[in-house]
């Protein structure tokens, strides 16, 4: 078993690579996801190291000196990040070129010959789901024979190996805890609306949800929703709780944890003599009782992606809720104590100014404890890239494909007739100001300072950095219309 380094690598000052189901991008306020998508290839991995650049202030110069020391690295990857991942695979090859180099990520599965030829560095791509396709390459396999892989072969030729099967039994998988704990200091992973610190891990992978936008389950996890026993879930847990007694609260980052409902109520009954917060993703379309229900048992906070507030868009995207039932979902969650932080989305198909007005409207309707709202962002192998290229709604200037900007934020990659791709990134800001500058968010807010000397801390500290990158967006706004 060769040494392995797994690697998210050094990139945009802030970018936030690990959330593997969402958008890469450099985030409002400070933000990391853990990379839970490198940490389980790394725990089948004897002999492996996990390190994860942005969160841990690596820079190229620190992760260089550490990469020396390894015979293979797996980067993790997307699209955004593809450019700066290949400039760091190269300075790796340059100082030791017999390292062995291979990318992972939703980018490589859907487009496994253009990363290839995106840099003479990398050797090799997996495909689809990668973990036991990294453990054979650790093993020093022949690529020839490795299942989801593809890879340049003597003379420099492009190899498809056959697919890998999807993992069906997800408790085979081994516990990511210990290279959580071996690898990572919990307390430089931020996420707005969790507290801190947490720690976020997976129950299952693939959702049978259908949203035309979601990256991972129509590339890596797919639609059918393979999930740990709860049993295995709550003794992770307990483990957890017992190596990490500082955590105030554990993150279930599956696409959609209450997919399954019956398995959900049971891993909350588990969780409830565990004495721990925690909190999921979730659709808005649970009843009452369920809610109540895992309230009961320590759940905290729903991540729930409303994304737009006009109904046709929540058909064309996919969404399978409406805003009436997303209404019902609401209230019964502000019923029985559960905070919710919205998720919401600007320039889905076929954005105006009057469906931005309606989503706008919408939130202020809803009044959830708090929200984010991000770009559509139409990554290579989604229903939505297709759409885009189908319908001509990218934009048709130099930076269509670019899903950031130069620093790291979100820009709009697609304009629709009778709204601009600059239109549409400046009513992010609006949005935040006409949901935020409101009497309740206000109160929310300043209540939670006075409640908690650290959350004080952190709320000053987050507050500085929006309104910072509130004026960042402002400039790549300006730049965008000069170079109209």
């Amino acid at each position: 078993m060769s040494k392995t380094l797994y690697l998210s690598p050094p990139s945009f000052d802030g970018f936030d690579g690990g959330a593997g189901a969402r958008y890469q991008a450099r985030r409002e306020v400070t933000s990391y996801w853990y990379p839970t998508w490198l940490a389980q290839p790394a725990a089948l991995t004897p002999n492996s190291r996990l390190l994860d650049c942005p969160p841990h202030d690596v820079d190229v110069a620190k992760c260089l000196a550490i990469a020396k020391d390894f015979d293979h690295v797996i980067i993790n990857t997307s699209t955004p990040s593809l450019k700066n991942d290949c400039k760091v695979a190269e300075a790796i090859k340059a100082q030791k070129p017999d390292t062995k180099i291979g990318f992972i990520g939703a980018h490589t599965m859907v487009l496994p010959t253009e990363t290839l030829k995106a840099s003479p560095a990398i050797d090799w791509v997996g495909r689809k789901e990668f973990d036991y396709t990294c453990k054979e390459v650790a093993e020093d396999r022949d690529l020839s024979s490795i299942a989801g892989l593809s890879y340049k072969d003597k003379d420099g030729k492009i190899k498809h190996n056959p697919e890998r099967e999807m993992i069906a039994n997800m408790d085979v998988l081994p516990w990511v805890a210990d290279v959580y704990k071996r690898d990572l200091q919990i307390e430089k992973y931020f996420i707005g609306y969790l507290q801190h610190p947490y720690v976020s891990m997976y129950t299952g992978r693939g959702c049978p949800a259908q949203c035309s936008f979601c990256l991972w389950p129509q590339t890596i996890g797919g639609h059918k929703y393979r999930v740990r026993s709860p049993q295995n879930v709550a003794d992770e847990m307990a483990y957890m709780k017992k190596i990490f007694p500082q955590v105030r609260e554990f993150f279930f980052d599956d696409d959609t944890f209450t997919a399954n409902l019956p398995r959900a109520r049971e891993i909350a009954k588990k969780l409830g003599p565990l004495g721990v917060d925690w909190s999921c993703n979730s659709r808005a379309n649970l009843d009452y009782d369920t809610i109540k229900s895992f309230k009961d048992n320590g759940l905290r906070l729903f991540l729930v992606g409303y994304e737009s507030g006009n109904d046709d868009t929540l058909t064309r995207i996919k969404k399978g809720v409406t805003t009436d039932e997303m209404r019902k979902f609401t209230k019964d969650c502000h019923k029985a104590g559960v905070v919710i932080h919205g998720t919401f989305i600007l320039g889905l198909p076929v954005e105006t100014k009057e469906t931005i007005e309606q989503t706008i409207n919408f939130a202020k309707e809803l009044d959830v404890f708090s929200l984010q709202v991000s770009l559509a962002a139409p990554y290579p192998g989604t229903e939505l890239y297709e759409q885009a290229k189908l319908n001509g709604w990218f934009s048709k200037r130099k930076d269509k494909g670019d899903i950031l900007h130069d620093d790291g934020f979100q820009q709009s990659a697609l304009e629709y007739p009778g709204l601009s791709k600059e239109e549409i990134f400046e009513n992010v800001e609006r949005f935040y100001h006409r949901y935020y500058l409101r009497p309740k968010p206000i109160l929310r807010i300043v209540k939670t300072m006075l409640e908690d000397k650290d959350v004080c801390v952190r709320r000053l500290r987050e507050g500085y950095e929006f309104f910072k990158s509130m004026a960042a967006r402002r400039s790549d706004l300006a730049s965008s219309r000069a170079a109209a």
